[in-house]
């Protein structure tokens, strides 16, 4: 699939955000290495802590489904849900990324379908921590 197509996702996805609090809304559209996509929305809570991103949403989804490799992964967001700059994936959802997927993996980060950058994992996310690390 290309980038185009999965920006376009994640900006569906973005309808589906429960943002209260911040009305900061984010959509994500990960890509499966079989060619399958599953979206994701951010979902806030009360307590902050319990709150989940757009994209660990996506791949929780995925992971729950059977889905174990990945090939890429667009993000967006924006205040109200108009998407002014990129929407970088948060430290915690790098660390998500970086169970399932390697170094070339593909983080597309969109203003509008047309419009993105994109990074692998291992720009966004240098020595990071992994299973080697704790085996």
């Amino acid at each position: 699939m290309e980038h185009k197509k999965l920006v376009k996702s994640a900006i569906q996805a973005m309808a589906g955000a429960y943002v209260p609090y911040s009305g900061f809304k984010v959509g994500a559209a990960l890509l499966t290495k079989s060619g399958k996509v599953y979206t994701g929305c951010n979902i806030e809570n009360a307590a902050f802590s319990p709150s989940n991103c757009a994209e660990r949403t996506a791949f929780f989804k995925a992971v729950s489904e059977g889905e174990k490799e990945f090939a890429a992964i667009a993000i967006v967001g924006g205040l109200e849900g108009k998407i002014k700059e990129y929407c970088p994936p948060c430290g915690v959802c790098r660390q998500v990324m970086s169970e399932f997927c390697a170094d070339d993996f593909i983080i597309i980060l969109g203003k509008e379908d047309d419009e993105y950058k994109s990074y692998t994992l291992a720009e966004l996310l240098p020595l990071r921590f992994s299973e080697k690390d704790i085996r």
